[in-house]
């Protein structure tokens, strides 16, 4: 779901709508107490060495390492050194000062993925139920976002990435139409202190290639685990400024981010006309939604190796229709999912690998349709991580990667007793399962809880801010 500016200096998204009439130690033990909240400094290194020892199931994402298409093993170890996953296997011997976490009982994976999302909307959460996309542009997004201070906007999205977090997400792509560099600023910093993996995807409403590469340089490239997309909203009656943002992409290295065909109207942009147009057809492009496609630009998309965002929940919350999935899938496109921000209403990853099954069998009321499980997972881990470019980084337990790992605990009323854990990973947990994330090692959720956070300050100062803008409308 694409967020709605304020109006800049030049034309905001929403106005280009309109316009187009589209209204070895001790081990560790599971479960540990909050302690007051301290910011990740981006230059602190990497975690201690991690053994999880003896994980009842590992789901690598690598079939290599394991068996079947998730790569699974069985009573297996792994093991994290350096901000790096340097072995998995049975019986691995941890070097010296190893911390040995118990994860027998548990399962271990590669953490979820997020390919699209709008982190600032946590402020009209559950807003504007009865609206679809234009409806909620109109009383949702546009009163809310020309009333932001850097203070509240560092609420919000702390708020909301704390949120992802805690639902096993370890990379995250936040597309992002904030303008004013204070509030980029505010944005950015708010979620290195989260210590997730992020990409920032600067929607310039100009095409102002020294804003672009200062918000870069000065903000993004100074943080490890932060990357850089240049987004757009492509349409036929602002070509030019997409065409001014695929250069800028260019120039920098990074990846073109656009909204594409998430409502029937706008198809009236010939938005995938107009990336062939400005040549960004190719791997380098994200597109996100990608509903509303014919079988020819489908075609298109599969012969560019173009990627796609998935965002099956706030799809079905705004009414904007169902993904064609099956026939991405059939096609080979690289395609991950997306929880879409505020028209998600939360940062349950389950229910988005769930939703993105049962809408297509839904549809299609055929079980056997892609995608199937083991499909669903590998979108939400190494899947979203091809989407993205940076599977050679994350995405799968494969030794050398980075170690995002998400450790769940099937222990819980809501997932024993065991039948398939594969099956239950899916249709059967939610954020409570998620036992312990690590991002490049570094634990930022143990034995349950958000690691050195504190979160009912987190959600009072977030209520505080929002009652704060309510109150200056």
């Amino acid at each position: 779901m694409q967020s709605s500016p304020t109006p800049p200096p030049v034309r905001s998204r929403r106005e280009l709508l309109t316009g187009l009439g589209l209204a070895a130690a001790a081990p560790l033990v599971l479960g540990v107490t909050a302690r007051p909240e301290r910011p990740h400094h981006p230059s602190r290194p990497a975690g201690q060495t991690v053994l999880l020892r003896g994980s009842s199931l590992v789901l690598t994402m690598d079939p290599a390492l394991g068996s079947g298409p998730l790569g699974a093993l069985e009573n297996a170890d792994v093991l994290l050194r350096n901000g790096s996953v340097a072995a998995v296997g049975t019986g691995l011997r941890p070097p010296p000062g190893t911390r040995i976490v118990d994860a027998s009982g548990k399962l271990v994976m590669p953490g979820f993925v997020d390919t699209h999302t709008h982190l600032w909307q946590a402020v009209i959460r559950g807003g504007c139920t009865d609206g679809d996309l234009f409806g909620w542009f109109t009383r949702c997004t546009d009163p809310q976002r020309g009333r932001l201070t850097p203070e509240a906007l560092h609420s919000f999205v702390r708020l909301a990435a704390l949120d992802a977090v805690q639902s096993g997400v370890t990379t995250l792509v936040d597309w992002v139409d904030i303008f004013s560099y204070d509030l980029i600023e505010s944005y950015v910093r708010a979620l290195a202190a989260t210590g997730v993996r992020f990409t920032y995807a600067m929607f310039p409403s100009e095409a102002d290639a020294a804003l672009v590469t200062k918000v870069k340089k000065e903000l993004i490239d100074p943080v490890p685990l932060a990357g850089f997309q240049v987004a757009t909203h492509a349409a036929r009656a602002v070509q030019h400024l997409n065409h001014g943002h695929w250069e800028a992409a260019q120039d920098l290295g990074v990846m073109l981010n656009s909204h594409v065909l998430e409502r029937p109207e706008q198809r009236a942009d010939d938005p995938i006309g107009v990336l062939a147009d400005i040549g960004a057809l190719g791997p380098r492009l994200l597109i996100n939604h990608a509903i509303h496609l014919t079988d020819d630009e489908i075609a298109a998309v599969a012969a560019h190796d173009v990627r796609a965002a998935h965002c099956p929940l706030s799809n079905m919350r705004l009414a904007s229709g169902i993904m064609r999935l099956a026939e991405f899938g059939r096609r080979g496109v690289k395609v991950g999912l997306g929880l879409d921000g505020g028209t998600n209403d939360s940062s349950d990853f389950h229910a988005l690998m769930k939703t993105a099954i049962g809408l297509q069998r839904a549809r299609a009321t055929e079980a056997g349709i892609f995608p199937q499980v083991h499909d669903v997972l590998r979108m939400a881990t190494l899947g979203g991580a091809e989407a993205l470019g940076i599977s050679d980084r994350v995405g799968s337990l494969t030794p050398g990667k980075r170690a995002d790992v998400v450790v769940l605990d099937p222990a819980a009323l809501n997932f024993a007793p065991r039948f398939d854990w594969v099956g239950q990973t899916v249709f059967n947990g939610r954020p409570e399962n998620v036992d312990a994330v690590f991002v490049d090692g570094r634990p930022l959720k143990f034995g349950g809880r958000l690691v050195d956070v504190d979160t009912d300050r987190v959600v009072r100062e977030a209520e505080a801010a929002a009652t704060r803008l309510r109150a200056a409308g």
